[in-house]
């Protein structure tokens, strides 16, 4: 069964400026100095700096270290400068860390004494050139062709979803990817801390936080943006990573009519993930019962896809669930694609397989009352239950 990006209305290359011109991108790589190598090699996934003599990278799961040295340490301290202050941020012994992006859009995380004990540290997770869609993740085995037709289908039916998994695992790649489905005629607005999605769309309002200054002035969280991502009259919104207590503006966005919101966290599991959202809410200040905040997530939440960083390497979607609403207390879930043990030899025993679990989806349902028809393949997986007379 085809993965039918054009179907959305989200295919084909974005037509908006992303990157700086040639020039000063060229000019900004050689001031990366002994780092610029490891950026332009699109073989790497991360690159760890701790201090000015021990660089890591790791390639295919693997964390290796490097022949890569700086001058000294001031040396490492003037291109973390650089990095930062291209981008509008600052790192200095008031602020000694700081999250920021490489002009590619790669992730910066660095920090310098006091706080790092071992030297400036520099982590940069790597930004693909190529922007992975979702057959590519089908193809890479990263989810199989079924539960990618059943997560577009998510999409197109505007279901509000959650991917969640723990770091590296994959979350921001496949919400790009999942962003292919977006219809064209839609208006986007992402948010995050430092900008690194890049969808395809041409209608999209990019906003990134903003650290305050030695006063705790001219801060912008994550928070204010959602609130003010409401006021710019979106038919999506897209935070990158909820953390805090954003989460209740964004589950408040998709409770009041912002359907087809989609966001990532940080979890090892989808109940645990569950557990963090009822934790991030109470972060907002707000004094609510527990069971309040879990019947605001089962009436907010459609979907929850989780993936798993496996034990060599393979980044892997290992459960797609819906929140079919609440039991009691308990919010409930029910599997519509989840992990099992691949049968089919001997040396391919433990390889796991995303199967689907014989539960039909109710996105179906809502894709139906849209009068879109559900691809061929799902209606087979998922068959209508026939009506006894």
């Amino acid at each position: 069964m085809a993965i039918d990006a054009a179907a959305s209305g989200g295919a084909g290359s974005s037509r908006r400026s992303e990157s700086p011109p040639p020039a000063a991108l060229s000019g900004y790589l050689a001031a990366l100095g002994p780092l610029r190598d490891l950026v332009e090699d699109d073989s790497l996934t991360e690159i760890m700096v701790v201090g000015p003599d021990r660089v890591y990278v790791e390639r295919e799961g693997r964390v290796h270290l490097t022949d890569v040295r700086f001058d000294n340490e001031a040396h490492l301290v003037g291109v973390i400068d650089l990095i930062v202050t291209a981008v509008g941020r600052e790192l200095n012994r008031r602020h000694p860390i700081c999250e920021a992006r490489l002009l590619d859009g790669s992730r910066v995380a660095a920090s310098i004494p006091p706080v790092a004990l071992n030297g400036p540290l520099l982590t940069i997770r790597k930004f693909s050139r190529r922007r992975y869609d979702v057959g590519d993740l089908v193809a890479f085995g990263s989810i199989t062709e079924e539960a990618a037709a059943y997560l577009q289908v998510a999409v197109l039916a505007r279901a509000n979803l959650i991917i969640s998994g723990g770091a590296g695992s994959g979350k921001t790649t496949l919400l790009n990817a999942l962003s292919r489905f977006i219809a064209e005629e839609e208006r986007v607005v992402t948010i995050e801390d430092a900008a690194e999605l890049k969808l395809h769309q041409e209608h999209v309002c990019s906003l990134e936080s903003r650290s305050g200054d030695d006063d705790g002035t001219g801060r912008i969280s994550i928070r204010d943006l959602v609130v003010h991502s409401l006021r710019m009259r979106p038919d999506r919104i897209i935070v990158g990573e909820c953390r805090a207590g954003e989460a209740l503006d964004m589950l408040q966005a998709m409770n009041t009519g912002h359907d087809g919101s989609l966001t990532t966290i940080h979890a090892n599991s989808p109940r645990d993930c569950l557990a963090r959202l009822e934790t991030m809410v109470l972060m907002a200040g707000l004094d609510l019962p527990v069971r309040a905040i879990r019947q605001h997530i089962a009436s907010a939440i459609d979907v929850l896809v989780h993936l798993s960083r496996l034990k060599d390497g393979p980044r892997r979607v290992v459960s797609v669930s819906e929140i079919v609403g609440m039991e009691g207390d308990i919010i409930t879930m029910q599997d519509i694609f989840s992990m099992g043990r691949g049968t089919e030899s001997a040396k391919q025993a433990a390889v796991t397989r995303l199967r689907p679990t014989g539960v039909r989806p109710q996105t179906l349902r809502r894709l139906e009352e849209r009068g879109i028809p559900a691809p061929d393949a799902l209606r087979r997986l998922f068959p209508v239950p026939r009506v006894v007379a």
